[in-house]
């Protein structure tokens, strides 16, 4: 089995939407699937779906297919969704009010657990039930209490990577950025970047190349 530091992202990626196929099999009460279920499902090749899988072992029977209860318990065991992991929100405005109240949160093993901001007009408003928005110079002391292990940075651009220092410094495992700027961490430290911006300009392209398309076969059946 290859090492955890080698898997490639994507296919760590892919694993998480595998989980999220099957728990909705699942749900649905079926029992067995097969790679090209899963991937008839999520539009992608059953090829790949059994080569992703096959970094953590062997999961099925070639003609049997996959216990759909057996997989779900190993995917949740390599994503480390065994337990409940508390996260913390820096940067409560728009942004971060939304990330808080989505409801897919604690449904999937995460639990903003505390939410700071800078503003001190924000300060002690409730961002969700049971939390109050804090000042950023409380994170170390609200970190060691809640057992807060991932955090959630919606600030902006210009002091990013100094927020990123600061909650790194007091023992934040990983980052979910979704500054507009790259940040820099320490390898022992895990940083994925969400950014709205980019995914609509891919967007953007592949709408754009479609286009540029149908004008070079319309060109072509004229000519």
């Amino acid at each position: 089995m290859l090492k955890r530091s080698k898997i490639p992202k994507p296919t760590v990626k892919r694993l998480a939407v595998y989980f999220r196929c099957i728990t909705k099999l699942s749900n649905d009460g079926i029992e067995k699937t097969s790679s090209k279920e899963i991937a008839e499902r999520l539009s992608i090749k059953a090829s790949q779906v059994r080569k992703d899988l096959s970094y953590f072992g062997e999961f099925g029977k070639r003609g049997v297919g996959y216990d759909i209860e057996k997989l779900s318990f190993k995917l949740r065991e390599i994503l480390g969704l065994e337990k409940l992991w508390n996260v913390a929100i820096v940067g409560s405005g728009n942004l971060g009010f939304a990330i808080a109240n989505y409801s897919g949160l604690e449904a999937n093993g995460f639990k903003v657990v505390s939410a700071f901001d800078i503003d001190e007009k924000k300060i002690g408003n409730v961002i969700l039930p049971g939390v109050t928005i804090k000042r950023f110079s409380e994170f170390s002391k609200e970190i060691k209490e809640k057992d807060i292990e991932i955090a959630i940075l919606t600030v902006p651009a210009n002091v990013a990577q100094d927020v990123a220092d600061k909650v790194i410094d007091n023992g934040i495992k990983g980052i979910l950025n979704f500054c507009p700027v790259p940040l820099s961490a320490p390898e022992n430290v895990s940083i994925e970047d969400v950014d709205f911006v980019i995914s609509l300009k891919a967007l953007t392209f592949e709408i754009t190349s479609r286009e540029q398309e149908k004008k070079e076969q319309e060109k072509r059946n004229n000519a």
